[in-house]
């Protein structure tokens, strides 16, 4: 069976790693697959860039300058919203003209328009669509916050300057709408919580929706206590990690964090005083690191999934304090090095974690809830080796692969 899936990027984001890895895993399952991406920069084989460089740099800047434009001529929420207006034409490809099934991933920022989705659908093959935040079943948000309007349809859109009946969110959302009524294409959400918010969605209700989580290369973290970081692992310290692409992003919470802290600090100053927190990832911010009130360590960008695995097996606590996430990673990968893993009961986290049984699900935008996840894990004593199996057990790359290759296989019968 051949594939071709296609993401804006092969390394740049959650998506794209995400991407490279079910290619990866359908390639060791006997899969021909192929990623086409409009940003390559790994030496991946498997992986083929599409468009032309001066091409993919004019729809990406075309579609800013558009929206732009359309809002008002601000820069506010500039990359919170996609319109889906440019994109590559897909349908020339060679990998695309043999695929059996083509997956779509994150095709934003200019990589594919929703017009070329259309002419995509018109080739007759089975087309899935793997849905990495709202986007699909909104007018134009990555992520809807507190915002309810996309379960009638999108208009006077939150994130745009100029809010109307008729804005550009309205206009997208029809477009989607007429897309989707004719294209019979098949979404896959990455987590229950997405799969909910699509069935709530006036513009998806009626859509075919799967629940297939991101593979993990959990094989490649080892649980087995490290302590080469000298924070003294063994000993009363308790080490929590926090890690993200960028840190100091509003949705990831950084506030959160050290309210949970500080709340810690006040009320329970003997724990506070165990604690050490590591944090991974860009900051733009530093003075951020001043407000932290525990001991801490910030490490900057880590790129690889070895010291990625290093610094996990050197805490006992991985934390995650993101308003909106999907499926969060950073959740499954310290798991899966032993980690417990701390974080909001708000997205994909409940597929990941079983409430104060592998892990703590605290009260949505309480920090006092979230302070008490990290006391209650804190004193936990559970089996790093137990996290592991249970990470290995639900999201391995291998399960991963055969849900989708069976996915594959019931599309392309009903296409014959």
């Amino acid at each position: 069976m051949n594939v071709a899936i296609i993401n804006r990027s092969d390394s740049t984001g959650g998506a794209a790693v995400v991407s490279a890895r079910l290619t990866s895993a359908l390639i060791q399952a006997g899969i021909n697959a192929s990623m086409l991406v409009t940003e390559r920069t790994s030496d991946n084989e498997a992986v083929h860039p599409m468009g032309t460089a001066l091409g993919n740099q004019m729809n990406f800047l075309l579609e800013r300058a558009e929206i732009f434009a359309r809002n008002g001529f601000s820069k506010q929420n500039l990359f919170a919203i996609d319109t889906g207006r440019r994109g590559t034409d897909v349908t020339t490809l060679p990998q695309v003209r043999q695929a059996d099934v083509v997956v779509l991933n994150w095709i934003n920022q200019g990589t594919m328009s929703l017009h070329g989705v259309e002419r995509l659908a018109q080739m007759g093959k089975p087309v899935v669509w793997i849905m990495h935040d709202m986007w699909n079943c909104t007018g134009i948000c990555h992520h809807a916050h507190e915002c309810n309007r996309y379960t009638d349809i999108c208009r006077h859109c939150p994130l745009l300057k100029r809010p109307s009946d008729h804005d550009i969110s309205t206009t997208v959302w029809q477009r989607k709408k007429a897309l989707y009524s004719a294209a019979g294409i098949h979404f896959v959400a990455v987590s229950n919580w997405l799969a909910e918010c699509c069935r709530k969605s006036a513009l998806m209700k009626d859509a075919r929706i799967s629940v297939i989580h991101n593979a993990f290369p959990v094989e490649q973290f080892s649980c087995q206590p490290d302590d080469s970081m000298g924070l003294n692992l063994h000993g009363d310290k308790r080490v929590i990690v926090m890690g993200a692409r960028r840190l100091d992003e509003p949705v990831k919470g950084f506030d959160h964090m050290i309210r949970a802290l500080r709340f810690l600090a006040d009320n329970n100053p003997q724990l506070a005083s165990r604690l050490h927190l590591v944090l991974y990832g860009d900051i733009r911010d530093r003075n951020l690191l001043q407000r932290i009130p525990t001991e801490h360590t910030w490490l900057g960008h880590v790129a690889s999934t070895q010291e990625l695995n290093r610094i996990y097996r050197n805490a006992h606590i991985v934390l995650s304090t993101s308003l909106y996430e999907n499926l969060p990673g950073t959740l499954i990968e310290g798991a899966a090095s032993g980690c417990v893993p701390v974080s909001y009961l708000r997205g994909g986290q409940a597929d990941i974690i079983s409430h104060m049984h592998n892990g703590f699900l605290a009260e949505w935008n309480c920090e006092e809830s979230l302070a008490k996840g990290i006391e209650w894990a804190a004193q936990l004593p559970i089996s790093r080796q137990a996290l592991h199996d249970d990470m290995d057990r639900r999201f391995n790359s291998r399960l991963i692969a055969e849900q989708f290759i069976n996915l594959f296989n019931e599309l392309t019968t009903k296409h014959q």
